[in-house]
């Protein structure tokens, strides 16, 4: 792994782990509120009974973080779990009501939270595209 993916690799693997931890214990009204906003976004997330869905989520998150914070998984596969991860946060931007400013990609006060995760795509892009054209160079 390259000495300048460290910073990229670290801040954003220990933001997901963390987040994925706190996820763990996540039942009941909770979960359910989860699962209803990633459905709304995703429907096949349906067959998935919320307490599940928020553990497969936590564990998601925490195998990704992991995956980031390890240095012999290649940035490239590292970049790509995270370009995916953030793809689906930005969908659930996109298809949720409410988070848009009306008939704009402008976020509204309550998607600013959400809109932010378009982060996660470009830092993920960035490990993977560098793995890849720093492979050509050699």
């Amino acid at each position: 792994m390259k000495l300048t993916h460290w910073p990229l690799r670290l801040a954003t693997g220990a933001f997901i782990l963390n987040s994925g931890l706190g996820k763990r214990t996540l039942e009941g009204e909770a979960a359910a509120g989860m699962h209803g906003m990633a459905v709304g976004a995703i429907p096949q997330l349906k067959q998935f009974e919320p307490d599940r869905f928020a553990k497969l989520l936590s564990r998601s998150e925490i195998a990704l973080g992991a995956a980031l914070l390890t240095p012999f998984v290649p940035s490239l596969f590292a970049g790509l779990g995270l370009a995916a991860f953030g793809a689906g946060l930005v969908q659930l931007y996109l298809k949720t009501p409410g988070m848009r400013q009306p008939h704009s990609l402008k976020p509204s006060e309550a998607g600013i939270g959400l809109a932010k995760d378009v982060w996660l795509v470009g830092a993920g892009l960035t490990l993977a595209l560098d793995s890849v054209t720093h492979r050509r160079r050699r």
